[in-house]
């Protein structure tokens, strides 16, 4: 699978780190562990959140934030289990998830993610390298690790084109990756690496149809929530898409609609990363990109 444009595509991976990065010393991360049941905790620190499986076959992670703070996050680990982690799954291919894969690959993990996180993570650091997936899968792959049978299913064009979702069975929790950004916030949809609006919209209703009323909910960011949560996420998101579509259709061009600001109503917060201008303009891509692609299917099929 290719990539024509590797700069567009990994831009919104650095903005996204800078962010993070910006303002605060590494020796200042501030990590903070979350138990969700007997063996499953989530690790917040500096980038997208961690979810930490410990038990009798060993210990796996899903992402890892930061490259210079493996071995920190090592140290975290290991106050709950000594050893490496077997397995290091990413949810995505953005720097604050995946940037600790080569550290903890040279320390012994085994990183897992869907096909086309392995084709941009090569693009970026070439074949062979460390930061890349050993094991890669298209639609779903289910993990039996600590007797827990965790279920990754991706979804196509949500925040990136290769998002994968993690439903823990037994632990009765859910780990969404950026496909969900529980701080009062609008989502960075990744329209340079195949992510789309409808795509998050899509992915977010599919997850509430699968999970139960008492499922514990960990986003990419922010803190682990409820399904009531990811429900009203669900109405945020249908009322972002449809105040941009009344713009669109009232307006000529981007330049026009950010103006006009049509997200203004939903009174959420917005980071010095990602402005409510930044996400109107990409949300209008979206929605006025697929648009033209979707008519154009339309007409060679005769729909």
């Amino acid at each position: 699978m290719g990539f024509n444009n590797e700069k567009n595509s990994y831009l919104a991976s650095i903005v996204l780190g800078a962010f993070f990065l910006s303002h605060t010393a590494w020796a200042e991360v501030n990590f903070k562990m979350q138990q969700l049941s007997n063996n499953l905790h989530v690790l917040y620190g500096q980038g997208g959140n961690i979810a930490i499986s410990t038990g009798k076959d060993g210990i796996y992670l899903v992402d890892d934030q930061f490259a210079k703070l493996s071995e920190e996050i090592k140290k975290q680990i290991s106050t709950l289990q000594q050893g490496a982690p077997e397995f290091v799954i990413n949810t995505h291919h953005h720097g604050d998830h995946t940037g600790g894969n080569e550290n903890f690959a040279q320390a012994g993990s085994h990183v897992i993610a869907h096909h086309n996180v392995y084709e941009r993570l090569k693009a970026k650091h070439s074949e062979g390298s460390k930061y890349l997936p050993v094991v890669s899968f298209g639609k779903d792959l289910v993990l039996h690790f600590n007797d827990e049978h965790a279920h990754l299913w991706h979804f196509p064009h949500a925040h990136t084109d290769g998002d994968a979702v993690v439903f823990y069975k037994n632990a009765n929790v859910v780990h969404m990756g950026d496909i969900f950004f529980n701080l009062n916030s609008l989502p960075f949809v990744d329209v340079d690496s195949g992510g789309s609006l409808d795509g998050v919209i899509s992915a977010v209703r599919d997850t509430l149809e699968r999970i139960g009323d008492d499922t514990k909910v960990s986003p990419g960011h922010g803190s682990v929530t409820d399904k009531p949560s990811l429900a009203q996420y669900l109405v945020l998101l249908q009322k972002a898409k449809q105040l941009m579509l009344v713009a669109i259709k009232e307006h000529n061009n981007i330049e026009a609609v950010v103006n006009a600001k049509p997200l203004a109503t939903l009174e959420l917060s917005y980071s010095d990363w990602l402005p409510q201008e930044r996400v109107t303009k990409l949300f209008y891509r979206s929605l006025t990109e697929q648009t033209v692609l979707q008519g154009r299917a339309d007409c060679v099929t005769g729909s």
